[in-house]
C-alpha cells in the first residue's frame, strides 16, 4: 500500500499527463527536444525485453531491495522507457535516500529527456553523499567486448554532472566536475572520454593553452576496449589523425553523433562556424536523441550565439 501511494505521488510530478486522454495520447513520449520536438523512443530489442522481465521479477520479489531498484530502472532505461525509470529511482529515494547511487541514475536519465536542472540537483546531491565513500566499479548494464566494466559510482557522477552542466553551457562548473572525476583515475577509456569534454570546455572558454596540456597523455597506443569516438577525436585534437582517419561522422548512432559533435566542434575552433553548425543540424536529422553527442548538438542549436 506505501508503495502504491508513493508510485501515485511521484506520477503525479509529470505534469505533461494531466489526464487519461493525454497519457493514452503521448504514451510514447518520453520527453521535448529543447525545440519542441516530441522525443519517441524506438521499439525495444527482444533482448532488451527480456532482460527488462528478468529484473522487473527481482524487482517484484524484493521491491524495497536496492540493487532491484537500480536494475529495474536501468533496464527500464535501456528499453527506452526513461519516464518509468525516473519513476523506479524516485520511488528508490523514498526508500534509500541517503544511497547516491539512487541519484546517480535518475540523474542520467533526466538529462535523456532534457531536464538539465534536475539532473544537476540530483548529481549534486549525488556528490555529497559519496564524500568520504569507498569508490566501487559499476557494473555494465551494456557491457563492452571484452566484458570489462570501466566505470566507478564516483567517477560516473562527476562525469553526468560536468555534462549536464556543459549542456547548460556553464564552463566553469561544468570544468569543475569533468576534473573531480578525472582526478580520480583509472583505465585509458576514461582518460580519452572525460579528457575529451575538458579539452572541449578549454576551447568554449578560449584557453587553448590548457585545452592542449589535457592531451599530454593521449597516444595512438593506448589501451582502448569501448571509447574508440572520444580517442579519435582526442587524437584528431593533437593533430596525430586526419578527419579521413575518424570514424563515421553522423547521428544514427550513438559513437557516431559523438564523434560528429566533436568535429563540429573542431571546426567551431578552428573559425568555421558555418561549417559547425551545418554538422549540428545534420546529428539532429539522426535518430539517436537520447545519446550525449546529439543532446550537445541540440543544446548548441539551442544557443547559436555561442
Amino acid at each position: 500500500m506505501i508503495r502504491l501511494i508513493i508510485l501515485l505521488f511521484l506520477t503525479l510530478q509529470f505534469t505533461h499527463c494531466t489526464s487519461a486522454d493525454s497519457q493514452a495520447a503521448a504514451k510514447d513520449v518520453q520527453g521535448y527536444s529543447l525545440s519542441g520536438q516530441a522525443l519517441i523512443s524506438a521499439q525495444a530489442g527482444e533482448g532488451s525485453l527480456k532482460s527488462l522481465t528478468l529484473a522487473k521479477n527481482s524487482y517484484d520479489s524484493d521491491p524495497s531491495n536496492a540493487d532491484a531498484i537500480i536494475w529495474y530502472g536501468r533496464r527500464l532505461a535501456y528499453t527506452g522507457n526513461y519516464l518509468a525509470a525516473i519513476l523506479v529511482y524516485s520511488e528508490g529515494i523514498v526508500l534509500h535516500p541517503l544511497d547516491a547511487r539512487m541519484y546517480r541514475h535518475r540523474g542520467h536519465r533526466y538529462i535523456s529527456i532534457r531536464e538539465f536542472d534536475r539532473a544537476i540537483e540530483d548529481f549534486e546531491t549525488a556528490a555529497t553523499l559519496i564524500q568520504d565513500q569507498e569508490n566501487e566499479i559499476e557494473a555494465d548494464g551494456l557491457p563492452n567486448a571484452m566484458n570489462i566494466p570501466l566505470t566507478t559510482t564516483h567517477g560516473n557522477i562527476w562525469y553526468h554532472l560536468g555534462l549536464a552542466y556543459y549542456l547548460k553551457q556553464d564552463w566553469p562548473k561544468a570544468l569543475e566536475a569533468f576534473q573531480s572525476g578525472y582526478a580520480i583515475g583509472g583505465n585509458d577509456d576514461n582518460l580519452v572520454s572525460t579528457g575529451h569534454w575538458i579539452y572541449m570546455i578549454h576551447r568554449r572558454m578560449g584557453n587553448p593553452e590548457a585545452a592542449a596540456a589535457v592531451l599530454t597523455d593521449i597516444s595512438r597506443n593506448m589501451t582502448i576496449i569501448e571509447n574508440m569516438s572520444y580517442h579519435e577525436l582526442c587524437l584528431l585534437y593533437r593533430e596525430e589523425i586526419s578527419m579521413n582517419e575518424m570514424m563515421a561522422a553522423n547521428g544514427d548512432d550513438p559513437s557516431n553523433a559523438a564523434v560528429a559533435y566533436g568535429i563540429a566542434n573542431y571546426h567551431y575552433y578552428n573559425g568555421d562556424k558555418e561549417k559547425s553548425d551545418q554538422m549540428l543540424r545534420s546529428i539532429l536529422q539522426g535518430s539517436s536523441w537520447a545519446s550525449f553527442g546529439y543532446i550537445a548538438a541540440e543544446a548548441d542549436i539551442a544557443n547559436l550565439s555561442r
